[in-house]
């Protein structure tokens, strides 16, 4: 664990000199937190809009406790849609650090003699993954806790307050979250390995984003909605996803060719 560690250390002390990382960690969770807060304040005050619940998709309906009103419901879907945009953050942030972990050694010649070192593959490969699990699990939270402090402000209905903060969203940050952080890792590890650009190695390791936009249009459009059963499969996928994606980054990063091939 101490070589581990030490290559966590090493990788914070400069991956965060990188403003395109420093960017994607503070600006983005900005975004994501005000988006479904800037929903709840101009709702705010609303009367009860009993004409707007067949605007609802009738598979919602199930979702909505029978104690709020149909406006409070309607405001409970609107906030759920982008409730969605949360889940970027633990892609979007490890997928930025790590895609810089590798190819950025490479260009900046640091690669060489950390690859000389005794360390094995899987303590050096573990050892950047955490370098950028880590962060990307903290802000998630740092950032879904302003969300609940801010809706727990802005929303004097304690029911439509429990309402937005259900299961489903509890268990997609702290559970599917980090599992979509190691899936981005270990995908932007295994692109980092292959590519010599830095920035080739970014944009490819940003296609894991595509699934959650394809979540986040879909409910848009109404084609289904996510409940805490799909949560509960998502959570499944990627555990398997991730182990399968681990054995791959390790089998795929050759160490002893991967310095003669960049050259």
């Amino acid at each position: 664990m101490k070589n581990i560690w030490t290559i966590v250390r090493k990788e914070w002390a400069e991956i965060f000199k990188n403003r395109m990382v420093l960017f994607t960690i503070s600006f983005l969770p900005l975004i994501m937190t005000a988006l479904p807060l800037g929903i709840i304040y101009s709702m705010r005050g609303e009367v009860a809009m009993q004409d707007t619940m067949g605007s609802i998709p009738e598979q919602f309906n199930a979702f909505c406790p029978a104690n709020l009103n149909a406006g409070d419901c309607f405001q409970v879907f609107m906030v759920s849609q982008f409730m969605i945009m949360f889940m970027l953050l633990p892609l979007a942030i490890p997928a930025a650090i790590a895609s810089y972990s590798i190819v950025g050694e490479k260009s900046t010649r640091s690669l060489e003699p950390l690859l000389a070192t005794p360390i094995t593959t899987i303590e050096l490969l573990l050892g950047k993954s955490l370098a950028a699990v880590i962060p990307a699990v903290i802000v998630t939270d740092i950032a879904f806790g302003i969300y609940a402090l801010g809706a727990f402000i802005l929303i004097p209905n304690r029911a439509l307050f429990l309402a937005l903060m259900d299961a489903r969203w509890i268990i997609a940050i702290f559970v599917v979250g980090p599992l979509m952080a190691i899936m981005a890792v270990n995908f932007s590890i295994m692109v980092s390995s292959r590519v010599n650009d830095p920035r080739v190695a970014e944009q490819l390791s940003m296609v894991v984003i595509i699934p959650v936009l394809g979540f986040f249009f879909g409910q848009i459009a109404g084609l289904f909605v996510i409940n805490q059963q799909i949560i509960l499969w998502s959570a499944f996928v990627l555990l398997l996803l991730d182990a399968v994606l681990v054995y791959l980054a390790v089998r795929l990063f050759q160490r002893e060719t991967i310095l003669t091939r960049w050259k």
